[in-house]
């Protein structure tokens, strides 16, 4: 089902400037505001326009990537709230806030289907946003090295790097089709850690206990929309099925808790309250058929502000 799907992790290493940094204890907000700022910046040919209206949108970098439309006459998830964006930043998950100068902030780029492509424009947005500063009062950074990770061995190799600073061809680009179950054993139990804030909707509610079936049906609707929107490519599966077996998965073991979280929006002018669960849970029932879903979920997210790191979960470990 996930065979052409597609996606490449990247480890992006800043070096704090000769006033050090100053962020908030979760960076993942501060990371996506500025370099969303700094991609305009470098991508926008008609700055004073707004983006619906402009005559360049339909082959605009920045309208891809941070304000992909549907197709015109487009019929496929035409109900979808909204349209995912095809990165993903994981900022680092300590609470640090004073970086001296020269200290280096390292955090993870993903980058799915089509926005591969795009890879230049975020090296040059995050160099523009070191020029332009960041966190409190903007302070200035060098974007020091770029390296692609392959997630499901953890090997690196530098791509973009003193002292030429030319990004080198790479590898480490993985599918759907990577994802195999074959680590498990076989008892039918899955211990998954929700690492940041997890924000997943069930009738119209955002849930405090997520239930394997509304992880599955939360995967199910970012995968198949990033599928869409982002590979040209519509996955053929009975999403009712799978939900239905995913309900008959149960939780026996819950160690998470709500977390309250706000951060302020620029462009709404108001600060957005965006709590979420972290912490364990362990599932037991007939799981192996959800588990490349599963796995996949690891490096795309789930749940809303998935683009600055929320929703981001690890599979502790498991027996089918």
């Amino acid at each position: 089902m996930l065979e052409r799907f597609k996606l490449v992790k990247y480890e992006v290493v800043l070096k704090a400037g000769a006033d050090g940094l100053v962020l908030p204890p979760y960076k993942g907000s501060t990371l996506r505001g500025g370099f969303g700022s700094a991609f305009q910046r470098i991508a926008c040919a008609q700055r004073n326009n707004i983006c619906k209206n402009c005559l360049l949108k339909t082959s605009c970098p920045y309208v891809y990537i941070f304000e992909t439309t549907p197709a015109p006459g487009g019929q496929a998830l035409r109900n979808y709230e909204s349209i995912p964006r095809p990165f993903i930043l994981e900022p680092p998950l300590d609470t640090k806030t004073h970086y001296a100068a020269g200290e280096q902030l390292t955090f993870n780029l993903i980058l799915v289907g089509k926005a591969i492509e795009y890879l230049p424009y975020f090296i040059v947005s995050f160099k523009e946003l070191g020029r332009y500063g960041m966190g409190k009062g903007r302070k200035e950074f060098a974007l020091q090295e770029i390296r692609t990770v392959n997630p499901l061995t953890g090997q690196t190799e530098a791509i973009y790097a003193e002292p030429d600073y030319l990004i080198k061809p790479h590898k480490f680009e993985i599918t759907g089709a990577d994802f195999k179950a074959t680590e498990f054993s076989r008892s039918g139990k899955l211990t998954i850690n929700y690492k940041t804030m997890t924000r997943l909707k069930f009738a119209d509610e955002y849930v405090e206990r997520i239930e394997f079936h509304i992880l599955i049906r939360n995967l199910l609707r970012r995968i198949s929309s990033l599928a869409y929107f982002h590979h040209n490519w519509e996955i053929e599966a009975d999403f009712a099925s799978l939900i239905e077996k995913a309900s008959k998965v149960k939780i026996i073991q819950d160690n998470t808790r709500w977390v309250d979280w706000e951060r302020y929006s620029s462009r709404q002018d108001s600060r957005i309250n965006l709590g979420g669960v972290v912490g364990e849970v362990t599932y037991q029932g007939d799981i192996e058929e959800f588990l490349p879903l599963i796995l996949l979920g690891q490096y795309i997210h789930v749940g809303k502000a998935a683009v600055f790191g929320m929703g981001w979960y690890e599979v502790q470990g498991g027996e089918l």
